[in-house]
């Protein structure tokens, strides 16, 4: 007897082709247990939302998490009650709206110019690589107060943690390039802790280490470090792949396109938000019941890992009509990108206003963008998901 859909689910169909996996998943076990994952698959919006914001029932703590194992305690987005607040008053005052606001032009535009400076003379360029992700990692890392990383570095930084972030199935060469990742970060991070101790100053991280302790103490470096790698890798792709996902929408319905470019002020906003529901770039939320609970007619055990897919949650045909189509016009709603709960992304303004300032530059510059049809784009990944490429010629 062969087993249920979601017992058959290998990894690499899941990164290969999420949604269709999730689609089905939705309409014949919308509560599953994947073993390829060791993890429960929470896929309908209503139960995504109960998962994530029950916190009677469900807890963020779980010392199994490939982020736990891979990045150490406490890790931002598995701690609960005081010990979580502590960690994100640390660093969500710098990204909340009004700040965002005041720096984040200031930052962006200038990365933004001289990425289109270096594109090639013949306007034809893969826009993934050469803008939105190093303006992604840019920002990340100068907002953050990481001044000397360039590109390059920022990014084998994020594909290193991810291989620790999705390692769910315990693959021992994704431990490795992890591992190897976490020195190259530690290591790059001593003279920063050092100088952080010498003379605190108005970054996140120095807020991260002092806010709310005793005059003259701070947290210990092993203390902070998880949380920097958690807001390394969700901060430094994020806001690029959602401007990518969002460019590649509009680049495939022309009509939004010309709305948009008529009027960017209030339309690109839309854009972008629809983007982000299209294809969320973070793709779960994770929770363990502390008793055993009853979702949809299954029983999810106490202490299990949980997947609240809110990838899942955006393409959920009760809640978004035609939810496979890009449509920025559809029926405003909340979007279950940023996560729900005491653990909604405290980056979400940050990365909205970078998306929408980085489309909003490319579009200013280039009259006409149009995708290459020989250099096809796909979407791949479940835990973070962005077109592989986004190769265009550009007409100024």
């Amino acid at each position: 007897m062969t087993g249920s859909y979601a017992e058959t689910l290998t990894v690499e169909e899941i990164e290969a082709d999420a949604y269709a996996v999730y689609a089905r998943l939705r309409a014949e076990e919308p509560v599953a247990y994947v073993p390829a994952l060791n993890s429960w698959l929470v896929t309908k919006w209503d139960d995504v939302t109960r998962v994530t914001t029950d916190t009677d029932i469900f807890t963020a703590v779980d010392a199994d998490a490939p982020v736990v194992r891979h990045f150490g305690d406490p890790a931002i987005i598995h701690v609960d009650g005081a010990q979580h607040r502590e960690l994100r008053k640390g660093i969500a005052p710098h990204y909340a709206a009004a700040k965002v606001a005041e720096y984040i032009d200031a930052i962006v535009r200038p990365i933004a110019r001289n990425c289109i400076a270096a594109f090639p003379e013949n306007g034809e360029v893969d826009l993934l690589d050469a803008y939105f992700e190093p303006i992604s990692a840019l920002t990340l890392a100068r907002t953050f107060g990481v001044m000397d990383a360039d590109v390059g570095t920022l990014r084998r930084w994020f594909h290193g943690l991810a291989m620790g972030a999705i390692n769910f199935g315990r693959d021992p060469e994704r431990t490795a390039i992890c591992d190897e990742t976490k020195a190259e970060i530690n290591a790059a991070f001593d003279p920063i802790f050092a100088a952080l101790e010498a003379a605190p100053n108005d970054t996140p991280l120095s807020h991260l280490m002092y806010h709310g302790m005793p005059a003259g103490e701070r947290r210990p470096r092993a203390y902070v470090m998880p949380t920097i790698l958690v807001t390394l890798l969700g901060g430094m792709q994020e806001p690029g792949h959602g401007a990518a996902t969002t460019l590649v929408g509009l680049l495939e319905n022309p009509d939004q396109m010309r709305q948009v470019r008529a009027d960017m002020d209030t339309q690109l906003k839309r854009a972008v938000t629809e983007g982000v529901r299209w294809v969320a770039p973070i793709g779960t939320q994770g929770r363990s019941p502390k008793q055993d609970v009853e979702l949809c007619g299954v029983t999810i055990p106490a202490g299990a890992a949980v997947s609240a897919v809110i990838g899942s949650a955006n393409r959920d045909e009760d809640v978004f009509p035609n939810a496979e189509a890009f449509d920025m016009n559809r029926t405003a709603k909340q979007v279950a990108t940023f996560g729900f709960g005491p653990h909604f992304c405290a980056g979400k303004w940050m990365s909205l206003a970078q998306m929408e300032l980085a489309l909003r530059i490319l579009l200013e510059e280039f009259s006409q963008i149009t995708l290459d049809p020989a250099k096809p784009h796909d979407f791949v990944g479940w835990e973070f998901r962005a077109p592989t490429r986004v190769c265009v010629k550009l007409v100024r």
